[in-house]
């Protein structure tokens, strides 16, 4: 069962979707980042020629939420939705902020990874990224 804020979350990930600047892959992603005071911050991926450059929806999501001052490790968010999976760099990144339960709303894959349209699944930052990268000196 999705959370309360799940719908709002959900639509607001898919309207960033469409600001997506894609026009190398031609695949728009969309990141909707729930913060501790009701703010909702928005990332899309934008890609670049030179690869390497291309940033994805979910940083640009965390990113803007640490420029605008409502992100830190002592203000962690509430929730995350995308509209597709996550990359283990976005993971990474997201794990600086959030407790392993941390939920992670996504599109539902059917048979052979084929996303079921409008059926979303809740995961936790734990299932997707079991084995984070910490530093501990």
């Amino acid at each position: 069962m999705l959370p309360v804020y799940a719908p709002e979350l959900l639509r607001q990930a898919e309207l960033a979707a469409g600001r997506a600047y894609a026009p190398y892959s031609h695949f728009s992603v969309g990141a909707a980042l729930l913060l501790a005071g009701g703010e909702i911050t928005l990332g899309c991926n934008v890609e670049n020629v030179s690869y390497g450059a291309t940033v994805c929806a979910e940083r640009v999501a965390i990113w803007s939420a640490v420029a605008q001052g409502l992100l830190s490790p002592e203000m962690p968010p509430l929730a995350l939705a995308v509209t597709a999976q996550p990359c283990a760099l976005c993971l990474q990144v997201l794990s600086e902020f959030v407790r392993p339960d941390f939920p992670i709303i996504l599109p539902a894959e059917g048979d052979f990874g084929a996303v079921e349209e409008n059926v979303w699944q809740v995961w936790r930052l734990s299932d997707m990224l079991p084995r984070v990268f910490s530093f501990n000196g």
